[in-house]
């Protein structure tokens, strides 16, 4: 058998390897047609050797031309397209995709005419035209059916579900997005449109907080995932999907461990990957403390172009820099207009820093976004983490019953999604307000539940703050530690602005320790709170 013979039968059965080999021993001997470059290009392309799958494309679209086969021509120079701007060359890659449109322009419709709507459809979703994407997809789902092009269907099924979701339509559009990977992973598919279809589906998974789901969907992917060359681009997209899981399960260690491979693996081959797979590693440095570690994190993401929000916001939070915290999570959510679900991860953020400013008025403008989009998709973390929001503005607003309420939905949800970092965090603020309503069997139990939970997942800097506030108790009355400090102002004859200057927090947040502190000590005027701190020691007298 001839080289060319067989490069093309081990391209058939997917050897790339070989494929790749009897090609280049053509293509050496001046043998190749345009199909058998585009083959060569494919096979390129999974081994990981993307300049030479460029330059095989390149070849297959110039005999395209010649042989008189714009159709084909206008495939290869769609992957050419695709494959220029994964890399960062997003000039290159609009210049491509225009010269396959101006090919496809007057031709009679066949399948070519029906990929390029792929782009068109997120590109529409960028652009917040939901109706128009869905559309779209569904036009790329009857090319599939017309022309009997079974990827071109799944992907059309994808897009529709994907466009749904956005629409807030969860459950239809997750269906279908379920669908597709069915498909994908019963091997009709080639297999960039199955790593396509597995991409998008966890995606999806991320932005609703469906962990479950996500879990489900990588273990079932991962027998297909792990046959792959290790250079190819969906094998590191696979582990950074992995490290996501594992990091809302709390398994740190191999999560880092699979974001750093996906950093090394896809340099040069893929930048957004690489930008979400050191993203990614930011947020278990953050989680784990390694304030150093995270700031370097978050800088390669930026560099390779991730916005590094909401984990930077969070990370000057953890360092005590407030007010950059706040600016920056006001930042991010006022350059995102478009994605509601994008914005309600940036919002569950701003709750906590909001919070931590004193700035009762942005966290519960926070806090309602985010339960509104929460209401609207439906999604179990969604509304977890709106409980949580929601339980601590309560609780800043001094309702704690109320909050309490909202506290324990939270983490039941929590526990039932397998996410202990987000349940030990929602046990803290539990254990917060027992301790406000006087039960401290209850406040202990919650404290201890905490401070295990991180003491396991190697939270540090969060089982250290556990420990602070439990040690932190209550002074004489039942004050928290925060309002003995505002009492003490108050007897010192400080006024609330004056109050609010010294101790970094609003006017309203200072008004709100004040009421407290009325209810608690039964007391209505700020002359007899001065009274009760002098008698209690917990003020000393004016002199003069």
């Amino acid at each position: 058998m001839t080289p060319l013979k067989t490069a093309r039968a081990a391209f058939e059965r997917r050897d790339w390897i070989t494929a790749r080999d009897g090609f280049r021993a053509a293509r050496d001997a001046g043998d190749l047609s345009g199909d058998d470059f585009f083959a060569l290009a494919e096979s390129s392309w999974w081994l990981g050797d993307i300049d030479e799958s460029l330059a095989a494309f390149e070849a297959a679209h110039r005999l395209y031309l010649r042989e008189r086969l714009p159709g084909r021509a206008a495939l290869s120079a769609m992957y050419l397209s695709a494959y220029a701007s994964a890399r960062g060359d997003g000039v290159i890659g609009s210049a491509w995709m225009g010269r396959a449109q101006r090919l496809l322009r007057d031709e009679p419709e066949g399948p070519e005419h029906g990929y390029p709507l792929y782009w068109a459809v997120f590109s529409a979703m960028g652009a917040g035209d939901l109706d128009g994407a869905v559309a779209q997809a569904l036009q790329m789902q009857e090319f599939g059916r017309r022309f009997d092009d079974p990827n071109l269907h799944a992907i059309g099924v994808l897009a529709e579900g994907r466009a749904l979701i956005k629409k807030g339509r969860v459950a239809e559009g997750m269906s279908l997005l379920d669908d597709a990977m069915l498909t994908a992973l019963s091997d009709e598919l080639h297999p960039l449109w199955t790593g396509t279809i597995y991409c998008h589906l966890m995606d999806a998974c991320r932005e609703l907080a469906d962990f479950r789901r996500a879990g489900e969907w990588t273990q079932a992917s991962m027998r297909w995932c792990d046959q792959l060359p290790e250079a190819v681009l969906f094998r590191g997209i696979c582990r950074v999907h992995r490290a996501q899981v594992l990091q809302s399960r709390g398994e740190w260690d191999q999560a880092e461990q699979e974001a750093a491979r996906a950093c090394s693996d896809l340099v040069g081959v893929h930048l957004g990957t690489v930008a979400e797979a050191h993203y990614e590693q930011g947020e278990i440095r953050r989680l784990r403390g390694d304030f150093a570690g995270a700031e370097d994190a978050f800088k390669r993401a930026h560099e390779f172009g991730r916005d590094p929000q909401p984990g930077l916001a969070l990370l000057r939070l953890a360092q005590g820099r407030v007010e950059a915290a706040a600016t920056s999570i006001h930042a991010a959510l006022a350059a995102e207009t478009n994605d509601r679900l994008t914005r309600a991860r940036l919002c569950i953020a701003q709750v906590e820093i909001a919070l931590a400013a004193g700035d009762d008025a942005t966290a519960l403008d926070a806090c309602e976004e985010l339960h509104g989009a929460a209401a609207a998709y439906g999604s179990a973390g969604l509304e977890a983490a709106s409980e949580r929001a929601r339980g601590a503005t309560l609780m800043a607003a001094g309702d704690v019953p109320d909050a309490l309420r909202a506290l324990k939905a939270a983490c039941r949800t929590w526990q039932e999604l397998d996410a202990p970092y987000d349940a030990a965090k929602t046990r803290l603020l539990l254990a917060q307000a027992y301790r406000v309503l006087g039960d401290e069997d209850a406040a202990t139990l919650e404290f201890d539940a905490a401070r295990d939970a991180f003491e396991r997942l190697g939270a540090a800097f969060d089982a250290r703050a556990t420990e602070e506030l439990r040690g932190s108790g209550f002074v004489s009355g039942g004050l928290t530690e925060r309002e003995a400090e505002v009492l003490r102002l108050v007897a010192a004859g400080k006024s609330n602005q004056e109050i609010a200057t010294e101790l970094f927090i609003s006017k309203k947040t200072v008004a709100r320790h004040i009421s407290n502190i009325f209810t608690k000590l039964n007391l209505t005027s700020r002359t007899a709170v001065a009274a009760y701190a002098f008698e209690h020691g917990l003020a000393s007298p004016r002199r003069g």
